[in-house]
């Protein structure tokens, strides 16, 4: 099951599936992109991702469910994991995965779409796919390198090693280590970002995806158009005020 919650100015999506570690079948796959779409229309300021229990965020695919399918239905699962996860770049509120124990395979893919990762001490990684014949299909192989570089990424990919908290944070896989409990620690580091305008951040977060998908003249044509747009809004207006009046401005999302 995939829980949809709101805590204060957060909502909390969870996968509860303890007794198989949160391993993600098709069906929860679809489930998680309606509990995305909920919070995207939910008020809430930021979306935490994470799992149940101590042992898992998520321990990567039903592998009962991948065998004996064909080809076309193989490619299908693919692209739903890859539009499931795809749907995080788009939500008008920044994600963070709460990684509270394994990450593996398409768990660990997950994490890698969301906009910002959070590791317990006793989290770890790995693309696992490699050690069943396989590759990964729900993003990893994209999303990877781009966050810990191609080379540390095609080492991960090939060998399929697990990575434990503390080389995650130094590969730039996560973006800091927290401690339990976890969900209060998420809360505190998106509080060092909710308070600003949405808008601000849909831009910003725009800008720097798409600094990867082009030649650098491409990027800071992209960055001007979207700083220009974000010039316009009302919350950009009543932040330059604040700035001068020198108090905290209080943003709308206008």
């Amino acid at each position: 099951m995939i829980e949809l919650t709101h805590d204060e100015e957060f909502a909390v999506l969870t996968l509860r599936r303890p007794q198989a570690l949160n391993a993600l079948s098709f069906e929860l796959i679809a489930q998680i992109g309606e509990r995305i779409k909920e919070a995207g229309h939910s008020k809430a300021r930021a979306l935490i991702v994470t799992g149940e229990g101590e042992k898992a965020f998520c321990a990567g695919a039903d592998i009962k469910e991948l065998q004996q399918r064909g080809l076309a239905a193989q490619r299908e699962g693919a692209q739903l994991g890859q539009a499931v996860f795809a749907q995080l770049d788009r939500l008008p509120i920044p994600s963070i995965a709460l990684v509270n124990g394994f990450a593996f395979g398409g768990g660990c893919e997950l994490a890698l779409a969301c906009t910002l990762r959070l590791a317990l001490p006793h989290a770890k990684f790995g693309l696992p796919e490699v050690k069943l014949g396989l590759i990964p299909g729900y993003g990893g192989t994209q999303r990877l390198p781009r966050l810990v570089g191609p080379g540390r990424a095609l080492e991960l990919v090939m060998t399929g090693r697990t990575v434990n908290a503390e080389e995650a944070l130094a590969i730039g896989l996560v973006n800091r280590i927290v401690q339990a409990p976890g969900l209060a620690a998420a809360k505190a580091y998106a509080r060092e970002f909710s308070g600003h305008g949405l808008l601000a951040l849909q831009f910003a977060r725009e800008a720097v995806q798409r600094a990867l998908d082009g030649p650098l003249h491409e990027g800071l044509r992209v960055e001007a158009d979207l700083s220009t747009l974000a010039y316009r809004t009302r919350d950009a207006e009543a932040g330059m005020q604040a700035f001068v009046e020198k108090r905290k401005a209080e943003f709308r999302d206008e």
